[in-house]
């Protein structure tokens, strides 16, 4: 069965130490400002933390095996000091380099890996459009083939690291064409950043994740090589359906981060906020609600190390890809949804303070709404469950 190494937690505590130190003391300002750190990637890189899935030939540290469990840790280390920057490293990875290192030919490889592995550059995933979320197979941007280019026509929403200082390349999933029962042909298709007609909108404004890149984008006659087909043409929309698999343990991840922080910081607060001459946590009805949040990180903690073990078996050939979709499911749709209850439940131990931005759970009661929406919704992950079971 899994079970956390001496290496993992050893690992973990790097994490943590370079996230305390180098993301908690400026998290408040940089969400105030919705200021993106693009010079922390670069750090981050030499951590290892966007290299840790990518094998040694492309700049990665890949190889000991165990690989994607590492990055779970690190995107809930993160996540627990601030939530932005853990989906900036899973983004980064899950759905920046993933696509690339899974369905990407040797020279594509070569070409964008090093720099994305080592935090000098990022990539974006655009499968989101105004029109198509939950319903991505009714995507409406279209590319078509013309001497020898893809001209890429259409609109992508909600693209995080699409519109950062360092941002390379947007994969982007686009109608080529139809199949045979006159069906939309769905294939993957990398734009550089800097491509003529490929423009980054400017950033949302969020209700969370301020510190987070997050940008719409629009292709006019984005002309880009043939050769920028990633994976075979017409199966775009399985690779990136696979691609989300992989995201919905890392969101996971992301979203046992909030849940550790808010136990931590409700059970301190119950110890030193004082009421009618004694700690409230003395009473019972604060009391229980922090032991209901011990036992959400806890099995936050191990339906996510679950799922990532059965990943990292799967990457072994010891597990099936049926078992890890439906694991993946099972722990984003209760990861996140106690995400959302622990906000709130520590903001109600915090009272009036809960509702000031003096005090971090404010910020995670923003952002943890998200996390029951993205790689995703909840009803999604309930309709993919209940399918495993025939249903």
């Amino acid at each position: 069965m899994f079970e956390l190494s001496a290496d993992h937690e050893d690992f973990r505590r790097t994490v943590r130490d370079f996230a305390e130190s180098q993301i908690g003391p400026h998290v408040r300002t940089w969400d105030s400002e919705h200021h993106f750190p693009a010079e922390l990637i670069p750090q981050m890189g030499e951590l290892g933390l966007f290299g840790l899935v990518v094998p040694e030939e492309f700049g990665g540290h890949a190889g000991e095996g165990g690989e994607f469990t590492y990055l779970c840790l690190a995107i809930e280390e993160l996540g627990r000091v601030d939530q932005s920057m853990g989906i900036t490293l899973q983004a980064g990875v899950g759905l920046g380099i993933n696509p690339i290192l899974t369905y990407g030919t040797q020279e594509q490889k070569e070409t964008w890996l090093p720099d994305l592995s080592a935090g000098r550059t990022m990539a974006g995933f655009g499968l989101t459009e105004p029109d198509a979320g939950s319903d991505a197979g009714a995507t409406k941007t279209r590319a078509s083939l013309e001497n020898g280019e893809w001209v890429v026509n259409g609109a992508k929403a909600f693209i995080t690291n699409s519109g950062t200082p360092i941002t390379s390349v947007v994969t982007v999933t686009a109608r080529t064409g139809e199949t045979e029962d006159g069906k939309a042909e769905i294939s993957a298709i990398m734009v550089p950043n800097g491509t003529p007609g490929f423009t980054v909108e400017p950033a949302y404004d969020k209700l969370g994740w301020n510190i987070s890149d997050t940008h719409g984008l629009t292709f006019e006659d984005a002309r880009v090589p043939e050769a920028n087909l990633l994976g075979r043409r017409g199966h775009g929309f399985k690779q990136f359906l696979a691609t989300l698999d992989d995201g919905r343990i890392a969101i996971s991840a992301l979203a046992t981060g909030c849940i550790q922080r808010m136990l931590e910081e409700s059970a301190e607060y119950a110890k030193t906020r004082m009421a009618f001459g004694r700690p409230i946590g003395a009473n019972q009805g604060v009391s229980f609600k922090v032991a209901d949040l011990a036992v959400m990180a806890e099995t936050a903690r191990c339906l996510t190390y679950k799922a990532a073990w059965l990943k990292d078996e799967m990457h072994a050939g010891r597990r099936s890809h049926t078992e890890v979709k439906k694991a993946a499911s099972i722990a984003k749709v209760y990861t996140t949804e106690a995400a959302v209850s622990a906000t709130r439940i520590a903001t109600q131990i915090f009272g009036g303070n809960g509702f000031m931005e003096d005090y971090p759970v404010a910020r995670f009661y923003r952002d943890s709404k998200i996390l029951e929406i993205g790689e995703g919704t909840s009803e999604v992950q309930r309709m993919l469950i209940a399918r495993s079971y025939g249903l």
